[in-house]
């Protein structure tokens, strides 16, 4: 779509470091150089006001990648590519059925309700938690991976969603500075909320966090 809509050589193009190489990659083969942006540390979205601070002469277009189920804040930052003459795009995900994303709530409220010593996602307007993101703030610092490792030892799935964020990697590397996608991507842990759970592995995925509380001694 960014080559049908004119966007190639010596063009810059806004996207989000947090997750997502394919989209950098999509745009470095067309010619075009990727640009990172921090993200909204509700949404794990873009932040309008870090694409804006971000935009040269040679920006031509943004890809907004919705994150986790959670839609990004997408009046604010077409709004401002109308006020740069940008073209603005969205990389959306899968969308489940609707009964299983019910389900998912059903499972999202139970956790929201009960989990103690991490932080429980924003919902908002048109989540549907096709991943559960919660942030574990350790003692004093990130700790997620002594979390993951000591939660997976009581038996419960979990996984980081970005290990590593796109301007960290080879190829891609940029001495920019971007907080929100760093404290996210050492914070972040998804925990399971897929339909098939039981009531009863619900409760163990309590338990297991709950026993933990987030405050584990730094991970070496």
């Amino acid at each position: 779509m960014l080559r049908a809509a004119g966007v190639g050589v010596g063009d810059e193009v806004v996207v989000p470091a947090f997750g997502n190489v394919e989209v950098a990659e999509a745009v470095a083969l067309i010619g075009a150089l990727p640009v990172f942006a921090d993200i909204d540390p509700v949404s794990y979205c873009l932040d309008a006001a870090a694409v804006e601070a971000s935009l040269t002469a040679r920006t031509a277009a943004v890809v907004v990648v919705h994150r986790f189920g959670r839609p990004a804040d997408m009046g604010r930052l077409h709004a401002m590519g109308q006020r740069h003459g940008l073209l603005v795009l969205e990389h959306g995900e899968s969308e489940a059925p609707y009964d299983e994303i019910a389900q998912r709530r059903q499972r999202v409220a139970y956790l929201d309700a009960k989990l103690r010593g991490v932080r429980t996602p924003d919902g908002g307007d048109g989540h549907t938690y096709q991943q559960y993101v919660v942030r574990v703030p350790g003692n004093g610092r990130p700790d997620r991976d002594a979390f993951a490792r000591a939660v997976r030892g009581r038996g419960i799935e979990c996984r980081v969603p970005v290990k590593t964020p796109v301007h960290r990697l080879p190829g891609f590397r940029r001495c920019v500075s971007l907080p929100e996608t760093e404290r996210a991507a050492d914070e972040t842990l998804a925990l399971p909320v897929e339909a098939a759970l039981t009531k009863r592995d619900m409760q163990r995925i309590v338990s297991a966090c709950n026993a933990l509380g987030g405050l584990l001694q730094p991970a070496f």
